[in-house]
C-alpha cells in the first residue's frame, strides 16, 4: 500500500534526516482517523509540488506526531496543462466532478455559470460552495497522492472564461454537435489546454458563438452523453492519456 499523505505548509518541509512535527487537523488525522504508529511510512506535501516522505518517529498525545524525513520529492509542473471549466452542476454533483477530476489528475478546474445553469452562486451561499470545491480538490488530492493539487479558481463568467480560451494553446469546448472527435484533437506538447463542459442544459448559441469568437473548437467526446458531472473526468482521462503523463 502507498503511504498516506497529509498536508504541510511548505516551510515547515525539512532536508533528508530532519525533524518535522505534524499537528493541528493533519496530525490529530494521522494519529486518530489513520492510526499511525512508529516506524510507518508517510508523505507530507504543501500541496503546490513539494513534498518529503518520512516515517513516524514518535507520537505525541492524539493529535501530533513527529516525521523523521528519509527523502524530499518533488512533482514539477506538467509541460502541457490541462484546465476544466466545469458549469455549475445542481446539488453535490459539483464536489463529485471536483474529486473524480482531481484523482485522474487535472491541474485546474474552474467553475462557470452558464445561462442554462439551474445552481446559482450568488453571496454567502456561493463563497461556501466555492470553499467545497476548493476542500473537495484538497482532500482528493490527499487521497490520490498527488503532491501537486489542483487549483480551483473563482467563479467565471462567460466574458471570462472566452478570455481564458483566448490565452490556451488548445482551447475547446465538448458539444454534442461537435465537428470533431475530441480522441482527434491536434494535441500540443506543451502550452495549456482549456476545456469547456456545459451545464445539464447545454452550452447556449450565445455562448458557443462567444468561444468560437475566442478561437475555441467544438470538440465530440464520445457516441454517448455524459451528464456534466462525469463528462469533464472522461475528457481529462482521455487528455491526460494522450498527452503521455499517464504512460
Amino acid at each position: 500500500m502507498t503511504a498516506p499523505v497529509f498536508l504541510l505548509d511548505t516551510d515547515r518541509l525539512a532536508p533528508v534526516g530532519g525533524l518535522i512535527r505534524l499537528d493541528g487537523a493533519e496530525g490529530r488525522h494521522a494519529v486518530a482517523v489513520k492510526r499511525l504508529t512508529v516506524g510507518e511510512e508517510l508523505v507530507l506535501t504543501d500541496g503546490a509540488g513539494a513534498g518529503v516522505r518520512g516515517t513516524v518517529a514518535a507520537l505525541e498525545g492524539k493529535d501530533a506526531l513527529d516525521v523523521r524525513v528519509t527523502a524530499v520529492l518533488t512533482e514539477p509542473e506538467p509541460p502541457l496543462r490541462i484546465t476544466v471549466v466545469q458549469a455549475l452542476p445542481k446539488g453535490d454533483r459539483g464536489e463529485l466532478a471536483v474529486e473524480l477530476m482531481t484523482e485522474v489528475g487535472v491541474d485546474e478546474i474552474v467553475p462557470w455559470s452558464a445561462s442554462r445553469c439551474i445552481t446559482q452562486w450568488k453571496g454567502e451561499r456561493g463563497a461556501k460552495s466555492l470553499a467545497k470545491w476548493r476542500a473537495t480538490a484538497r482532500e482528493a488530492g490527499k487521497q490520490s497522492r498527488r503532491l501537486r493539487f489542483p487549483v480551483v479558481q473563482d467563479l467565471m463568467t462567460t466574458r471570462q472564461v472566452a478570455g481564458l480560451l483566448a490565452s490556451a494553446t488548445l482551447p475547446a469546448v465538448l458539444h454534442e454537435e461537435g465537428a470533431s472527435p475530441l480522441a482527434a484533437a491536434d494535441l500540443p506538447q506543451a502550452g495549456s489546454v482549456v476545456l469547456v463542459v456545459g451545464p445539464e442544459g447545454g452550452v447556449s448559441p450565445d455562448e458557443l458563438g462567444a468561444f468560437a469568437t475566442a478561437g475555441a473548437g467544438a470538440y465530440l467526446l464520445g457516441p454517448s452523453v455524459l451528464r456534466t458531472s462525469t463528462a469533464g473526468v472522461a475528457a481529462g482521462a482521455l487528455l491526460l492519456g494522450r498527452s503521455g503523463r499517464w504512460g
